[in-house]
């Protein structure tokens, strides 16, 4: 499967967009233009990227990046793309943090230039360990990398979590606060629950992704920890490296007040996925990168704080991936790319791992 063609991910006109964007820039700095535009050979399953060059007379020319709420005809991932909470949140990690991240220097939540509200931001440049094909494959600059490298990844990359959580105030967060009732982490499994069901809408439900939710509850923290601001797609695909070290945290559109332990799960769990697909086709994957004993001890040196519950925290991320993957392989079937099997469990790439986390046996998940 990590080999198949890519799903389709918009049905817009990327000339057609770049035509709109040099108009949408004239009319706030006159001259200026959008040039060398292009759609990145990694761009995300969700929001929309484009890559250009901001021309104008007098400024230097900048590299940019555009993120653009996903196009509706395409099926989207999500069922609302709030650009503007995103482009908040970048702001307040930038002011509040040493986090890197991306200067944001405008937002649009106007639909008509582009066909969808967007923001724009400086582009950092880097590498990024790639999906397609994933960074635990021979031939990707991660795999080539030392063991040495990768250690010095794997650090910063558990210490921008550790750097997040601590400095930002959940007072300064509010905004990012989930509807619904209860603590924060109620109210974001409720917010799963919702996804889920407007993934499912119409369609054959998923037996193991319902069965994954009961033992969630079964698992349930005592005391589920106080919320930090959740980066919510806590993974090293979305990061920025220059001589392996983070320069910028990219994909801010799932973040959330949450436990911590919802990031540490989600990276833990998410380098795990890629490493089994990888393993599935027969080659070695990445094994030593990203082990939870070792990413608990590192996050706990650095802030303290010892992590809890994480069987439950690593079950709730291939919860959480699971819908995610049912969305995108529902995607397929409504582009004719794929056909619903008798069985829609087997839609979901990790389907035997979730399984086995369910019911309790997979211990090298967590291990």
């Amino acid at each position: 499967m990590a080999t198949a063609p890519r799903p389709r991910t918009t049905t817009r006109d990327p000339e057609d967009l770049a035509r709109r964007l040099t108009a949408w820039l004239g009319a706030r700095l006159p001259g200026a233009r959008a040039g060398g535009v292009t759609v990145p050979a990694s761009n995300g399953m969700s929001s929309e990227t484009l890559l250009f060059d901001l021309e104008h007379p007098s400024p230097p020319v900048r590299s940019c990046a555009l993120r653009l709420a996903a196009d509706p005809a395409a099926y989207t991932v999500f069922p609302e793309y709030d650009m503007a909470r995103q482009y908040r949140t970048l702001r307040l990690v930038a002011e509040h943090t040493d986090v890197p991240v991306p200067r944001v220097l405008w937002l649009e939540e106007d639909p008509g230039p582009l066909g969808a509200p967007f923001f724009v931001m400086e582009r950092v440049t880097g590498r990024v360990p790639p999906d397609v094909m994933p960074y635990t494959y021979e031939g990707s600059w991660l795999h080539a990398a030392s063991d040495v490298q990768r250690e010095r990844l794997e650090a910063g990359s558990v210490g921008l979590l550790a750097r997040l959580h601590d400095q930002v105030q959940v007072s300064e967060a509010e905004f990012l606060t989930l509807p619904g009732e209860g603590d924060a982490l109620r109210r974001h499994v409720s917010a799963q629950r919702a996804y889920y069901a407007w993934v499912v809408d119409g369609l054959p439900r998923s037996p193991l992704i319902e069965a994954a939710f009961d033992r969630l509850e079964e698992l349930w923290p005592r005391e589920p920890g106080a919320p930090v601001l959740s980066w919510g797609d806590a993974r090293i695909g979305n990061v920025v490296y220059d001589a392996f070290e983070p320069v910028a945290v990219l994909d801010w559109e799932m973040a959330a007040l949450a436990p911590r332990e919802v990031d540490l799960g989600w990276m833990i769990f998410l380098h795990r996925f890629f490493h089994d697909l990888t393993v599935g086709s027969g080659h070695p994957g990445l094994p030593g990168l990203l082990r939870r004993d070792r990413v608990e001890a590192r996050y706990a040196r650095l802030t303290g704080h010892t992590l809890r519950d994480m069987d439950f925290f690593l079950l709730y991320a291939a919860l959480r991936h699971a819908i995610v993957m049912l969305r995108i392989a529902y995607r397929q079937v409504h582009f004719g790319e794929t056909a619903v099997p008798a069985d829609p469990d087997r839609l979901i790439l990790h389907h035997d791992t979730l399984r086995a986390m369910v019911q309790g046996g997979d211990r090298e998940a967590v291990g």
